[in-house]
């Protein structure tokens, strides 16, 4: 059975969602799923879109609360494709904002994006590997666990030291 997540109107007017869990039992999300809520996003600021304000509050903590244009935004375009009434939903959304997080803050993920002039493209293991990661305890995604998906582990030199 899937939980529900209620929607209530904060004093000032912010749409607060209640998460019934914290981040990290979310579920993860397809690849596909990403791919749209991307595209989606792309498509609302494009357009012009805007978006309410709009917080989660999860079980156990923490508050959420998107206050940039951009980010409440892309919350509301995931909302329209994928209900941010659903567990589902959240994580969709979470995932979308923590990778645009991560994309601005991590230099290593650079060989994975590929910019345009109408936007980024991402590689497909990277939407992977955000679309199935765990979220952390504040919501976003966790990096070294991408960065374990999509890089390779240093091995081991096979060749025998000799004394």
């Amino acid at each position: 059975m899937t939980s529900r997540v209620r929607r209530e109107i904060a004093a000032d007017g912010t749409e607060l969602h209640l998460v019934p869990m914290p981040p990290p039992r979310l579920p993860r999300v397809a690849k596909r799923d990403l791919e749209q809520a991307w595209d989606a996003a792309h498509a609302a600021a494009r357009a012009g879109d805007a978006g309410p304000a709009r917080g989660f509050r999860f079980a156990g903590g923490p508050d959420v609360v998107l206050r940039d244009r951009d980010a409440r935004v892309w919350a509301s375009s995931v909302d329209r494709i994928a209900d941010l009434s659903t567990p589902h939903g959240i994580s969709l959304c979470l995932r979308l904002l923590g990778l645009v997080a991560l994309i601005g803050d991590a230099a290593w993920l650079a060989p994975f994006i590929d910019l345009r002039r109408d936007g980024a493209a991402l590689d497909g293991a990277l939407l992977t590997a955000a679309a199935l990661t765990g979220l952390t305890a504040t919501g976003g995604l966790d990096e070294n666990q991408i960065r374990s998906m999509l890089l390779p582990s240093p091995t081991e030199d096979p060749t025998p030291c000799s004394a």
